[in-house]
């Protein structure tokens, strides 16, 4: 499993903590101090829908109105390449299966 953080945030650190107290192996990633290539985004989400993928409380997200006016598959890429902020967290993937933000359900059914 791999999982995708930003260290800074709140939700971020209760869902390592979550995995980390069930002993959880995953790969760990801060997006901070390494931020995703637009070829890794572009790989992380494959054949998905790219929209889930887009925070909504970025600001750039709601500056660029994404909600009315969403970007291409190709302008979503180049932008979460750019801003790391822009794509939600955390993200918990499990081969195809990917949980976005911090589900304990969805979590504990990944771990099961």
């Amino acid at each position: 499993m791999k999982f995708f953080y930003k260290s800074s945030c709140t939700t971020c650190r209760n869902a390592k903590k979550y995995l980390k107290d069930r002993g959880a192996t995953v790969t760990e990633r801060d997006m901070t101090k390494s931020p995703l290539r637009l070829e890794e985004i572009d790989a992380l989400i494959g054949k998905r829908d790219y929209i889930p993928f887009l925070n909504t409380r970025n600001a750039l997200y709601r500056e660029k109105n994404f909600k009315e006016n969403p970007p291409t598959r190709k302008q979503a890429l180049e932008w979460m390449a750019k801003e790391p902020n822009l794509i939600k967290r955390p993200l918990l993937v499990d081969g195809a299966r990917i949980v976005f933000g911090f589900d304990a359900k969805a979590y504990k059914s990944i771990l099961s």
